[in-house]
């Protein structure tokens, strides 16, 4: 009878929902993942490797990588640190700096992209004073990793802060009774608890940063071999009608795409571990 009631009480049902689930997901990501691998299937291996292994094709996977790896990093530092204010203390216009947190998801990123070009161009509000300081933004993989920053810190604010909600205070007011001090207390008592959001929040927002278009490409300048990104370079094969090619670039970094948040999330997985035996 109790296992009749458990099955009865599952709504909508378990087999309703795994086949919604795996139709939803073939429509909306296995299909066009293999669409991809499909395009590319029109390329010869000789061709398929060079394409992808072009000195231009080479740099803008650097670029790219290597942006949002630091991008990703920054906002690990400065959107724990955020969530920190938001959570900890209160203060006149709280709600206000809350909501500004969300302004990268809801602004469009092209939006996002020109605003940033204009402030730190040479004659821009705060262009103007980096460059007497020989200090150069725009057009710049710095201005590259500038944006994907802006881009990037919600992603690690909204994954650490129902984290740091739950974190009762007293068990710092604890730590510090028993005479540990302020940086004892947080690399002893919270950081062990904050850790795994922040690699998810590091992964998402490196994730994101990888496949950034619209905020990137105003503020990159498009040079080749210097800060051309990826997805620029596949929008300039689809513009030439170079579709194969396109689709290739596209596939090999989908894959280190996938490599690299497949190792993020085993990190993960072997952090939790740890901290659960701990």
């Amino acid at each position: 009878m109790a296992s009749n009631r458990i099955r009865k009480s599952a709504l909508p049902g378990f087999r309703f929902s795994i086949g919604f689930t795996i139709l939803y997901l073939s429509l909306i990501v296995l299909i066009p993942l293999a669409g991809l691998v499909v395009k590319t299937a029109g390329l010869t291996f000789p061709q398929f490797w060079e394409t992808v292994t072009s000195q231009r094709v080479l740099a803008s996977y650097r670029v790219s990588l290597l942006t949002a790896l630091f991008a990703a990093l920054v906002n690990v530092v400065f959107g724990l640190v955020v969530a920190w204010v938001l959570v900890r203390y209160r203060f006149p216009g709280k709600k206000i700096i809350d909501g500004l947190v969300d302004i990268p998801f809801a602004l469009p990123t092209a939006v996002a992209g020109i605003a940033l070009t204009s402030i730190y161009a040479p004659n821009g509000w705060i262009g103007r004073l980096l460059d007497p300081l020989g200090i150069k933004v725009s057009y710049t993989p710095l201005g590259i990793t500038v944006a994907l920053i802006f881009i990037g810190v919600p992603f690690v604010v909204r994954t650490v802060q129902p984290v740091l909600q739950e974190l009762e205070a007293e068990m710092e007011e604890s730590a510090a009774l028993l005479g540990a001090y302020r940086w004892r207390t947080f690399r002893k008592v919270l950081l062990p608890e904050l850790v795994p959001p922040l690699i998810t929040g590091f992964a998402l927002a490196f994730a994101r940063g990888i496949g950034e278009y619209g905020s990137v490409v105003f503020i990159s300048g498009n040079m080749p071999l210097k800060t051309e990104i990826t997805p620029l370079l596949i929008i300039t094969k689809l513009e030439q009608y170079e579709y194969s090619q396109a689709t290739a670039i596209a596939l090999v970094l989908l894959i280190i795409s996938f490599a690299l948040l497949l190792l993020i999330n085993t990190l993960q997985r072997w952090t939790n571990r740890r901290l659960r035996s701990a």
